[in-house]
């Protein structure tokens, strides 16, 4: 057979111990063995690590990047959602597409090559950043697939006007639509509306929700509820559910195994859930992150994003998802490696299922959507924080990271920046 590409001497985490070959044809995964032949480019990788390109399934591009436009003060989620809401107010479309832009190009550097962005949509805002997220998704599609989440972000029956843009949005194109029951005066009725305008256009819904760390009330059940009742088993995602991490673990158990049975899926933030949650805690203050790897131990379809990236949500991130996986860890005091390759899983595979990619993967007949990464395993690679040295779209290489380079002693910069031992 012959192939467009070849990548020469990979690992692949399904057989570590022994390199292969990647034969790309087309777009697509043609062949994976030992010494293949009759390729037009030979990409010689020295046993480096390839993986499926990161999923990104919970972001938020059209207010990135606006970190010198808010006042952190309290540091809590109203008062992030105030600033957004009064910076928001001056956003244009160019604006917002230069800031967007600037994110989604880490995100691609960083391996991303799938991507769920929620947008906010509402009377001070319109449609601006619907309309410029999916300009970029088309400026963008040859290195990252890019879908529209929709939501209304300061509520939406005590916000008129709201629902009517959700709705031209979703007949304009969106991917999907969000709620965020938490900003509304009525939040089982705003949940029933999202699901009501899921239903006309046939998409799937994805929740901000139970955002704060009082255990005493939650909406999670609510929208289990409506999940079976509407059939949308499967077409469920909430986003935070950080309640879950101040209740005990048998408890927690107890919920997952719900969750599972209605398919309603969960993604951890962990970024912007340690950052905003416990502020009125001084001393043994909590990390208000919710244990992903113990639900995803009882069925929960679990994913790692990054939320906000250089906002009053989250002020700082690159958009690099293994950063995210190898904070997560951290934060859930993980240690063992079968727990480092569920973090890995959870910025890959299970975020992929999350998001109903059903060519994804590293397997043969799928798109060449591919990670270069300089380590051996999955596990390593959130140990390490190991940094793309490259990745290919559909089999074309998509971007490239030069690798560092020491320079000793006895090593002369040369005028380019680069010690006399480096070739270009």
């Amino acid at each position: 057979m012959a192939f467009d590409v070849v990548l020469r001497e990979v690992r692949i985490s399904t057989v570590p111990d022994r390199l292969v070959d990647i034969g790309i044809l087309n777009g697509r995964i043609a062949a994976i063995g030992p010494l293949l032949s009759g390729a037009t480019r030979i990409e010689s990788l020295d046993g480096a690590l390839v993986v499926p390109g990161f999923v990104e399934t919970h972001i938020h591009l059209d207010k990135s990047c606006i970190i010198d436009r808010c006042s952190i003060v309290e540091g809590t989620l109203k008062e992030a959602i105030a600033e957004t809401a009064r910076a928001k107010r001056f956003f244009t479309e160019e604006d917002i597409v230069e800031r967007a832009r600037r994110t989604l190009e880490k995100a691609i550097a960083g391996g991303t090559m799938h991507m769920r962005t929620h947008v906010e949509v509402d009377p001070r805002i319109g449609l601006k950043g619907f309309r410029a997220v999916r300009q970029l998704a088309q400026d963008f599609a040859w290195a990252i697939d890019l879908e529209i989440c929709v939501f209304p972000q300061e509520g939406l029956l005590n916000d008129p006007g709201t629902e009517e843009l959700l709705v031209e949005a979703c007949s304009n194109g969106a991917g999907l639509i969000g709620g965020c029951p938490y900003a509304d005066t009525q939040p089982i009725e705003h949940i029933a509306r999202i699901f009501a305008i899921a239903r006309r256009f046939d998409l799937d819904i994805d929740f901000h929700l139970d955002f704060d760390l009082d255990a005493s009330w939650t909406h999670v059940d609510e929208v289990m509820r409506q999940t079976r009742a509407a059939g949308y088993g499967g077409r469920i995602a909430v986003g935070h559910a950080t309640k879950l991490s101040a209740i005990p673990s048998q408890r927690q158990i107890e919920i997952a195994r719900q969750l599972a049975d209605a398919g309603v899926a969960v993604t951890v933030l962990p970024a912007t859930d340690l950052f905003l949650m416990g502020r009125d805690a001084d001393y043994n203050v909590p990390r208000g992150v919710t244990r992903a790897d113990r639900l995803a131990q009882h069925g929960v379809t679990c994913s790692l994003a990054s939320n906000n990236i250089l906002n009053a949500f989250t002020p700082f991130g690159d958009g690099s998802l293994l950063r995210i996986a190898n904070l997560y860890a951290n934060i859930a005091q993980l240690g063992r490696r079968e727990d480092f390759e569920r973090c890995f899983d959870m910025i890959t595979g299970s975020a992929a299922r999350l998001m109903k990619l059903t060519d994804y993967g590293l397997a043969i007949g799928n798109p060449a959507d591919l990670v270069v990464l300089p380590c051996r395993d999955p596990a390593a690679a959130v140990m390490e924080l190991a940094q793309p040295l490259m990745g290919f779209k559909r089999g074309r290489k998509s971007f490239v990271r030069p690798p560092t380079m020491l320079l000793g002693p006895d090593d002369r910069p040369s005028e380019g920046g680069g010690s006399k031992g480096s070739s270009e």
